[in-house]
């Protein structure tokens, strides 16, 4: 990879981390709300839920953004975090914080979705 897309790749990165950082420090949606009637308070309860799962997944995010970051600076951006070999270009343009080659998000995503813990092996440290 040329230091000019390193140089892209870093500055998608940081904007993107800049658009998170905002999102994230806005809360009001977790507010507990209270109502006299009930089925308000069910609806409002029911926003709460989403507001904290949508701050969830805008959290991993942005740990996963940070940890692309740090690969750059590590020089190792743009290669699979368990098997080393290089993540396609047209990959990393749709997804700039990729840590995994297809095929082995593909075992992670596979073992999400039964529920699986991922094993130590795949897991990377978004921190």
């Amino acid at each position: 990879m040329t230091k000019a897309e390193l140089n892209r790749f870093k500055q998608i990165l940081e904007e993107k981390q800049a658009e998170l950082a905002k999102v994230l420090r806005k809360r009001e949606g977790i507010a507990i709300e209270k109502a006299a009637d009930a089925l308000d308070e069910v609806q409002y309860a029911a926003e709460r839920e989403l507001a904290i799962r949508n701050l969830d997944r805008e959290s991993q995010l942005f740990r996963q953004v940070r940890a692309a970051l740090r690969r750059i600076d590590e020089g190792t951006f743009g290669v699979c975090v368990h098997c080393d070999q290089e993540i396609s270009q047209k990959r990393l343009q749709a997804v700039p914080w990729a840590a995994y080659c297809l095929q082995c998000q593909e075992i992670v995503d596979r073992q999400q979705e039964r529920g699986e813990e991922i094993l130590e092996e795949f897991l990377v440290d978004a921190a």
